[in-house]
């Protein structure tokens, strides 16, 4: 029975070059061998099939499900998710995308029935002190096994009964094979090129960047995953390099561009231009008789290192704005990014950067990739992992909400029972978030669906999402607990307690509970109407009275400080170390609703501002210097310099006589740290506080700070110092400082 079953769904599959699904339910051990059994009867080579899972079923390569990314990139005939252990929603996602057209998925899980009511390790990681596992809900499996009963091409066998639920089998029409695409009549690139292309959307794409060898271009090539946009890209980058162009490769890690450097390669081998390259299993550089093609990490690279010719960025919607927005300072550059896909969604790309990239100086061509690659379109394994896992899920179209405004929304809980009952409701309110962060994933919607710490609040106009909210409880932690994470233990799922322990030793700051914004958005059609801000009120108003803090930590820009700011938090840390993937310094804001909260938010805030000023003059002696000083000015609390007489003499000389910064630098770092929050520095212009921030605060070189700030020379800077300083000494000076700064006025 099994055996004919696999045998027939191989078969279809390669007829129509289509995929197949076989869920396999049961006990473990029956599962496997069943799944040994289905790949023999299919004709599965072994050397083509990949195991996800725990144990070893098959004589074939096996992965932990940690490292399931290992699939990304490749093609296999059958990937087999042994999900006994754990259901993790990442994992299965990119196992889906590594499956040739022609071969099987293959899902090994205990009885459908009872799926959704077990616990396994994937639910262990959802349960976040003080719950423990047995508060996690088994809502996102539910929801599963939901999708996997009513999907086209999808057969489920009862292993431990010996009985299949459904067959799978859709008896499609054939399909025509596809041939070779044309390449175009005119092509600057060589050939070979565009005879390495699998598609004619790849040779459009392909053609199109012909382009990066002329300055200011710029191009958007984007796809579902699966569309060939990285293979087109290093194509391009190959054959720009056997022109003589130096092609930067940038993505968020190498493993995001390898597929591009492994088609550059080949290409340059082909047309045997190639003459070295790093290693032939990690090839980071390849180089030709007069140009190359090398890799950077995104992070890495925003300062262009080596002046490129043309920079590709690979997988750019999983890169924040500003990072985005440095490349642009390339003579020509391309975005590769997905539209669809757990890395990063080519719709937040559009509404975050695309408004920059119209600003700039490049020509700007839209690219865009449709046909698959490895298998047909319309394949029914990726149409249900699209709605499985809300690949594609978008908020609702403009014209549904572009009336929204304060007075016409209404707030709303969004509780797992009505997103399930509501899959509309469910798309909407999960597509606004997939736009909120460059790095929403599956395990964000088993995250909203079942964690036991989680919740997702809302503003609706007729019946449609426009601003959405996602919320993790945190603190309320035992003494015990509290003691642990303070000796250096983790704590999972507590970010703000547990950095507030750990870094700022402070062993109460779990006790207190408290709301962390997770991810906040407003749809791209109704900002700047005051949505995000009426949301985070609503949300005051139902928490306020049952939590001691409201909270939250994101990448510092100076845009959403002074959004936080303006709804009323307030900073008690700045990282000193940048996030891996965004480039960006994080920022920590508390917003007390109790007395133990504002205790907690009062001792922080205070300690932040004692120590800030050491901070930026060492770890974070490279931060943006606007940054710096959109932090510092959402703080209102008084801080008294307290300098003594001889610190003030020396300031009010070096801002209205003839005295030294130099010979003094630490009166005007504690000088600077109050300026900011006290608003006397607002009465600055923008230059001028950005002066201050990197001479007083961050200490840099006279003629560094010249240089950023567009000063002629290093004696003008100086003297714009002192123009700086005078209100600051008016402001805060004592009778010493006013008496010394009388005698030059």
């Amino acid at each position: 029975m099994l055996a004919s079953l696999a045998s027939r769904l191989r078969t279809e599959a390669r007829e129509c070059n289509e995929r197949r699904l076989l869920v396999l339910s049961g006990v473990p051990s029956a599962t496997r061998e069943a799944a040994a059994t289905a790949l023999d009867a299919a004709d599965v080579p072994r050397g083509a099939t990949t195991v996800v899972g725990p144990g070893s079923i098959l004589d074939c390569e096996r992965l932990p499900v940690r490292d399931s990314g290992a699939l990304l990139g490749r093609t296999r005939t059958a990937v087999v998710y042994d999900a006994h252990a754990a259901c993790d929603p990442n994992a299965l996602g990119r196992m889906v995308g590594a499956v040739d057209g022609g071969g099987l998925l293959v899902l090994l899980t205990p009885p459908l029935g009872e799926w959704s009511d077990r616990r396994d390790d994937f639910d262990e990681g959802l349960a976040v002190p003080p719950a423990d596992v047995s508060a996690v809900t088994g809502n996102f499996r539910w929801r599963l096994v939901a999708t996997l009963r009513a999907h086209p091409g999808i057969a489920i066998v009862d292993v431990d009964e010996g009985t299949v639920e459904r067959d799978g089998l859709t008896d499609p029409a054939p399909r025509r094979p596809r041939g070779p695409p044309e390449p175009p009549t005119d092509h600057r690139f060589p050939a070979e090129t565009y005879e390495a292309c699998r598609t004619a959307d790849q040779v459009s794409a392909v053609h199109a960047l012909e382009a990066l060898a002329a300055s200011d271009h710029a191009l958007v090539v984007e796809a579902d995953r699966g569309r060939g946009k990285s293979s087109a890209a290093g194509l391009a980058a190959g054959a720009l390099a056997a022109d003589g162009a130096d092609v930067l490769v940038v993505a968020p890690a190498y493993r995001n561009a390898a597929e591009a450097f492994a088609r550059a390669a080949e290409l340059l081998d082909t047309t045997g231009d190639l003459t070295g390259r790093d290693s032939d299993a990690d090839p980071r550089l390849l180089e030709t008789a007069t140009g190359s093609v090398r890799f950077e990490r995104a992070v890495d690279a925003t300062d262009l290192p080596g002046d490129p010719d043309a920079v590709i960025v690979d997988e750019a919607a999983a890169l924040p704005v500003s990072t985005l927005d440095s490349f642009l300072a390339a003579p020509a550059v391309a975005f590769a990014t997905t539209i669809h896909g757990y890395e990063g969604a080519g719709r937040g790309f559009s509404v975050r950067f695309r408004d920059r990239l119209a600003e700039s100086e490049h020509e700007v061509v839209e690219v865009p990739l449709s046909e698959p690659i490895r298998y047909a379109g319309g394949d029914p394994v990726e149409v249900w992992a699209f709605r499985a896992l809300l690949l594609d899920a978008g908020p609702p179209v403009d014209p549904l909400v572009t009336d929204a405004r304060t007075d016409s929304v209404t707030y709303r809980a969004l509780d797992p029972a009505d997103l399930l009952a509501d899959e509309h409701l469910l798309r909407e309110a999960f597509g606004l978030l997939v736009l909120a962060h460059y790095r929403t994933e599956p395990a964000d919607l088993a995250r909203l669906l079942d964690a036991p710490n989680v919740a997702a609040r809302a503003l609706v106009h007729d019946g449609h999402v426009v601003s959405v909210a996602l919320l993790a409880r945190e603190g309320d932690l035992s003494a015990a607990t509290r003691a642990h994470m303070y000796d250096g233990g983790r704590v999972a799922g507590n970010m703000l307690p547990d950095v507030l322990t750990t870094q700022l030793r402070d062993e109460a700051a779990g006790a207190p509970v408290g709301w962390r914004v997770l991810r906040i958005a407003t749809h791209h059609a109704a900002r700047s109407r005051g949505l995000g801000s009426r949301l985070l009120d609503d949300i005051r108003t139902e928490f306020a009275d049952s939590v001691d803090w409201l909270g939250v930590g994101y990448g510092a820009t100076p845009d959403l400080l002074r959004f936080w700011a303006a709804n009323g938090y307030e900073p008690v840390h700045l990282s000193t170390t940048r996030n891996d993937r965004s480039g960006e310094y994080s920022v920590l804001m508390l917003d007390p609703c109790s007395a133990d909260g504002r205790a907690l938010a009062d001792r922080h805030a205070s300690q932040f501002l004692a120590r800030v000023g050491g901070v930026l003059a060492d770890p974070l002696a490279d931060c943006d210097p606007d940054v710096a000083r959109a932090t510092l000015a959402a703080s209102e609390r008084a801080v008294d310099p307290d300098l003594p007489d001889w610190a003030w003499r020396q300031v009010a000389s070096a801002a209205f006589g003839p005295g030294l910064f130099d010979m003094a630098p630490g009166p005007y770092r504690d000088l600077a740290v109050a300026a900011f929050p006290d608003g006397v520095a607002a009465d600055l212009s923008v230059r001028q506080q950005r002066l201050l921030v990197l001479k007083a605060l961050q200490g840099r070189p006279w003629d560094a700070v010249a240089d950023r700030l567009d000063y002629h020379s290093t004696a003008e800077t100086m003297r714009a110092f002192g123009d700086v300083i005078e209100p600051l000494v008016d402001r805060f000076g004592t009778e010493a400082a006013h008496e010394e700064a009388d005698r030059y006025r």
